[in-house]
């Protein structure tokens, strides 16, 4: 079923608890403007509410990803205090990053090409696969910039700072086949095959158990435990918690009886 919170983003709920979020401006190569960060808002906080929700895909409209954050007002920055800068644009990294909070794993099927921003946003997901053709860069500095919405924390995390440096120091694009051979994103496929790979990787998500995978994406959230005894006392919890689960006697079940577990999230 598809609902379209705004003529920018298209929400599908999928059987199996997956959701796809479709930017969806093509002609401006689904760049994140106003309407759309607030569409975005609503339509994160609507999936956080959705007790059957059990995987999320971002993908974007045409040829592009996403283009990243409108660029049509800068100009006229200069002619703004700092203190209402930082709060406007500390809400749009809030709201697009949002996607960081949802219980369940999260994927970007980057379709094209992702800009700044943009890329931030597919950064900010848990797996990511992309157009082999698909252009990925942050040229935050080329426009005078600081870089935003936590990509200097972001692609570090996922790249290591070696090539986070490089790229936020030159802003040279990577495609999606280098991105897969430098640890950028998981898988790289042809690009009329993005989607298809993405969904396929939800739906075998959306088939495990709903409450360990959720305690296992705490697990891994913001690079995962300081050490490995946080790792002990964090799993002598968390593994407990899913033994006493119905879905735990349901996995054990459909081994023994050799099919796929129907699990509920109980």
């Amino acid at each position: 079923m598809s609902d379209a919170l705004s003529d920018v983003l298209l929400v599908e709920n999928r059987p199996g608890g997956v959701a796809v979020l479709t930017l969806n401006d093509p002609d401006r190569r689904n760049a994140m403007s106003d309407e759309m960060t607030a569409a975005w808002k609503d339509a994160i906080s609507r999936l956080r509410a959705d007790k059957h929700l059990r995987c999320v895909v971002v993908t974007g409209a045409g040829s592009a990803f996403t283009s990243g954050g409108d660029l049509s007002w800068l100009a006229d920055t200069n002619a703004i205090a700092v203190p209402p800068l930082r709060d406007r644009m500390l809400e749009f990294y809030r709201t697009w990053l949002a996607i960081r909070d949802l219980e369940v794993p999260t994927i970007a099927a980057v379709n094209g090409h992702a800009v700044g921003a943009g890329f931030a946003l597919a950064l900010a997901c848990d797996l990511r696969y992309a157009a082999a053709d698909a252009k990925l860069l942050v040229p935050f500095t080329a426009l005078g910039l600081h870089p935003g919405m936590a990509t200097t924390w972001l692609l570090p995390e996922v790249a290591g700072l070696p090539l986070a440096r490089e790229l936020l120091f030159t802003g040279r694009a990577v495609t999606g086949t280098e991105a897969e051979s430098r640890g950028l994103i998981n898988r790289a496929v042809p690009r009329e095959s993005v989607l298809a790979e993405a969904l396929s990787v939800a739906e075998r998500v959306a088939a495990q158990a709903p409450i360990a995978t959720r305690l296992t994406k705490v697990a891994l959230a913001n690079g995962g435990h300081a050490d490995l005894d946080a790792a002990l006392r964090w799993e002598s919890l968390a593994q407990p918690v899913t033994m006493s689960s119905r879905d735990m006697l349901e996995g054990i079940n459909a081994q023994r009886e050799r099919r796929r577990p129907n699990f509920t999230g109980e």
